[in-house]
């Protein structure tokens, strides 16, 4: 049997307190990192968490295995503020490791849900990390817990932590497989027993895994900035609907679903990854300057200056000056020395707030008409905002582009998403948007024009090639608590009528 060492802490006062700019941002689920039989393996993992610190930023996690040992270190709040110090990673000592970053869309933002998620079977230690979200999380969760089974967590991942526990299969591996069997839904996962590191991802690969390779020895992480900054060398993505194990003898790839053709998230390209990772083949910044140069196409316009809103609406920006001849420059600026735990008390305080993060730059938007770029509108009210942060600074136009279509549709597979009725273009026309954004014009990059942008022709309605829900509908998968948790409502309203 092995034994385990776990240390879960959390940080003094609040980590989830935003300004009113990052609340109307969209916010992936969790980054996952994971190595195999080499030293140091916790500081390397760390590392690693740091180049996905963008994935999530409220809590995160490492656990590490030597020696018939596990030992686990949890934290709310950023990596560097705990994970940099080496008395932490003294503490998690071995030649093997997975790590977790996360932002909560399934389970509060509690030290119980921080990951990895940790379990003692009758088969030794068992650690799991993962990105994305299980549509089917809460009907499993009910059976079992009719089945006898005690949940710690809110979290859906801790549903895998049981499906393997009842598994009797013998080996960890089979266990792991009839488990995500069970599953519906996006997972990308890293798994870390007594003798093995697993990763997996599902059958349509809507969440992003790789594998690289550091001094012979073989690390899956969510994105290939994860492998930039430890030296480690790109091998490849895993695939859709596979699973790889690694152990002292190597690597073994297992394909144990139908086939189907992939479809990862379009989100990745758009706004997740970082600008630096390579998707799929697909450099991300090329992409997303590509979805300027399409947006340029789509929607000309008379203007004096191009502006993107930081960081995210840069690339698309530098694409659509480029493509129009229109000149590039930075009329908003960034201050990236506010911190998330900013206290705003006060309507007055929180405006300020709004300023300190992002301040016009007068100098360029004064007397100009300006195209302001970003990539993504959710609610709207960030975009209220930068509108009239432009129009405060003299320009005479404001022109928004967006560099995406509009966000008609909310997301299960790991994207937090409101409601479909608090997304602002499920609820208003273009023009009404227009209006409530304060802009002289609003244009948003068709979906057609996306596909162009990854090199595709058009969007394949009969086999698309993308998760592209948030602006079709299209889910890929079964939704099924989505429809449990309708047909109970209809069933009150029947009842209550």
């Amino acid at each position: 049997m092995t034994e385990s060492t776990f240390n879960d802490q959390s940080i003094a006062g609040p980590i989830a307190t935003t300004d009113d700019l990052d609340g109307d941002r969209l916010r992936e689920y969790c980054g996952v990192f994971g190595i195999f039989d080499l030293p140091d393996a916790a500081a390397i993992t760390a590392l690693g968490l740091h180049a996905l610190q963008h994935r999530g930023q409220e809590a995160a996690g490492i656990v590490s295995y030597e020696s018939g040992r596990f030992h686990g270190e949890r934290r709310l709040g950023l990596v560097g503020d705990h994970f940099s110090k080496e008395s932490t990673i003294k503490r998690l000592p071995g030649s093997a490791a997975i790590g977790h970053v996360r932002y909560a869309t399934t389970g509060e933002t509690m030290l119980r849900n921080v990951q990895p998620l940790f379990a003692e079977l009758n088969t030794g230690g068992f650690a799991v990390a993962h990105n994305g979200n299980l549509t089917n999380a809460q009907a499993l969760r009910r059976e079992l817990i009719m089945e006898g089974s005690i949940f710690q967590s809110t979290s859906d991942t801790e549903v895998l932590l049981h499906l393997v526990a009842r598994s009797r299969r013998v080996r960890v591996v089979d266990r792991f497989i009839e488990a995500l069997r069970r599953l519906e839904g996006a997972y990308s996962l890293v798994v870390l027993s007594d003798e093995l590191l697993i990763g997996a991802r599902d059958p349509l690969g809507i969440r992003p895994l790789v594998l690289g390779e550091l001094d012979g020895k073989y690390i899956i992480a969510s994105e290939t900035c994860a492998l930039d900054i430890i030296g480690a060398r790109f091998v490849r993505d895993v695939e859709n609907g596979e699973i790889v194990v690694i152990s002292k003898d190597g690597l073994e790839s297992i394909m144990p679903f139908t086939p189907q053709a992939p479809r990862p998230c379009i989100f990745e390209y758009i706004y997740f990854a970082r600008p630096d990772s390579i998707v799929h083949g697909r450099p991300v910044y090329q992409v997303r300057k590509a979805m300027g140069r399409e947006l340029a196409r789509e929607r000309v316009i008379d203007a004096d200056v191009v502006v993107p809103v930081p960081d995210s609406g840069v690339p698309a920006a530098l694409g659509y000056s480029q493509q129009s001849g229109i000149p590039f420059e930075l009329g908003i600026i960034r201050n990236h020395y506010i911190g998330r735990t900013f206290i705003q008390p006060t309507q007055s305080v929180r405006e300020i707030g709004v300023r300190m993060k992002h301040s016009a730059n007068r100098c360029v938007v004064e007397g100009k008409r300006v195209i302001l770029i970003d990539d993504s509108i959710v609610r709207g009210t960030t975009s209220v905002k930068i509108v009239q942060m432009m129009r405060d600074a003299g320009a005479t136009e404001v022109h928004f582009l967006i560099s995406s279509p509009p966000i008609t549709h909310p997301d299960y597979y790991g994207i937090d998403t409101p409601q479909k009725e608090k997304l602002l273009a499920a609820t208003h026309t273009l023009e009404e948007m227009r209006a409530y954004v304060g802009c002289d014009s609003l244009s948003f990059l068709s979906v057609d024009g996306i596909y162009r942008a990854m090199g595709y022709a058009s969007r394949d309605d009969d086999r698309p090639q993308f998760t592209d829900h948030c602006f079709t509908g299209d889910y890929p998968t079964s939704l099924t608590d989505l429809v449990e948790e309708n047909r109970a409502q209809l069933s009150l309203l029947a009842e209550a009528s």
